[in-house]
């Protein structure tokens, strides 16, 4: 409408004043009301040819879209294990900070396996007090073995020198019975140092190895037991929390709630613009919202985005084949868009509907050397019709408020 009304401006009126004052034709004479179109034929005709061309001006250079949302990002509040919710920390809906509990499932379970990993522990660390005794009466039976020897090798030797003196003082049959007893002997003080080794062995590695895989068993009890205290990943607000004491919960049948972090939708904006200005839209555009939860409130932004894909493209491989016939709506270009000063979305509810124009700049063409007058000129004229489409959007900020009431049914 404000368009066609500047646009009468410079065709319809000074039609009409040629009409009135050149050819001397008067309302209510010459131009009636069924005589408008005939008198007024060439005005009306420039009025709308150029109202169009403006439009398309405006729109094309300056995006326009009601499409925007400050969308915001939900945790779902869940359980890693199945389990009967056995205690709940929080109310129904209200703030909670980063890693404070939220409800707590019952652990009889995990505690008894805690309670057996650490018995384990136990008896691996009183095998090891056990190993080490045994490493001593092993040490011991080895010098018996070695003092059993020696003493059985000094008789060898003592009579096989009398048997070589005087072969008749000794008999042959006793100095190999000696030797019987050294062999044997030998083998008990070998079968003694091996079980020491062994046993040494069983206390340097096997023990250690098994009381840190119990360590780990232990570990690994102490986090199931953690995981049946459900805690807030990020602070922020919960809501639609509706556990109770007795409830058996299922990570793979619903959320116990939802948990909005903090702050969240207050960073920036996503506007949907038509496909045909996504040659226009570049990152670095300055734009401008207009939201309802802040009527009559202007907000600076800035395009930090522009998606490459749109969604209505978007298809998931199954069974049939896609038939382009099927996507009956036009998918929109997704832009981002974030303050252009530090708090400027303080007051809009995440979530709200926002109107966003977006404004092109041709300074650079403007200043660039190789740019001719003519294309500098209609570049200008480009950039001014951008001062229409804001005023556009401070009316659209005014009229919004009152929109709203008349949909919502007040």
């Amino acid at each position: 409408m404000l368009e066609l009304l500047f646009c009468s401006i410079l065709t319809i009126l000074p039609d009409y004043l040629v009409r009135r004052y050149v050819q001397g034709k008067r309302i209510g004479k010459e131009i009636t009301f069924y005589s408008v179109w005939f008198e007024l034929r060439w005005g009306i005709t420039a009025c709308v040819i150029l109202t169009v061309c403006l439009i398309t001006v405006i729109f094309y250079n300056h995006p326009s879209t009601t499409s925007a949302t400050l969308y915001f990002r939900t945790v779902p509040i869940l359980p890693e294990t199945n389990g009967r919710v056995a205690e709940i920390y929080v109310r129904e809906n209200g703030t909670i900070a980063s890693g404070s509990p939220i409800f707590r499932l019952d652990s009889s379970k995990q505690q008894a396996a805690l309670e057996t990993a650490r018995r384990k522990i136990a008896e691996v660390e009183a095998a090891i007090v056990i190993a080490r005794a045994e490493i001593q009466k092993a040490d011991g039976q080895v010098r018996e073995a070695e003092g059993n020897l020696q003493l059985i090798v000094e008789e060898l030797e003592t009579k096989q020198e009398l048997h070589r003196r005087s072969p008749g003082n000794v008999p042959l049959r006793e100095i190999e019975r000696l030797e019987v007893r050294a062999a044997s002997t030998r083998g008990t003080v070998a079968a003694a140092t091996a079980a020491k080794q062994a046993t040494e062995i069983r206390v340097s590695e096997v023990l250690p190895a098994e009381r840190a895989s119990a360590e780990a068993e232990l570990a690994q009890a102490q986090v199931e037991l953690d995981k049946t205290v459900v805690r807030a990943g990020v602070s922020g607000r919960i809501e639609q929390f509706v556990l109770r004491v007795g409830d058996v919960v299922n990570p793979l049948m619903r959320p116990a709630g939802v948990l909005i972090p903090e702050g969240a939708g207050q960073r920036g904006l996503q506007a949907g613009f038509g496909q045909i200005e996504a040659q226009i839209i570049k990152e670095g555009m300055v734009a401008e919202v207009t939201c309802v939860p802040k009527p009559w409130t202007i907000i600076p932004m800035v395009v930090t985005s522009v998606q490459d894909f749109i969604a209505a493209g978007q298809f998931r491989g199954g069974e049939q084949l896609i038939d382009p016939q099927q996507v009956t709506r036009q998918g929109t270009l997704l832009v981002y868009l974030e303050p252009l000063y530090e708090g400027g979305l303080e007051g809009v509810t995440p979530g709200s509907s926002c109107i966003a124009n977006a404004y092109s700049s041709n300074h650079d063409v403007i200043q660039a050397r190789e740019t001719s007058a003519v294309k500098r000129v209609v570049l200008h004229a480009v950039d001014a019709l951008g001062l229409v489409h804001a005023l556009i959007l401070r009316l659209q900020a005014c009229v919004l408020p009152f929109k709203t009431l008349v949909f919502s049914g007040h």
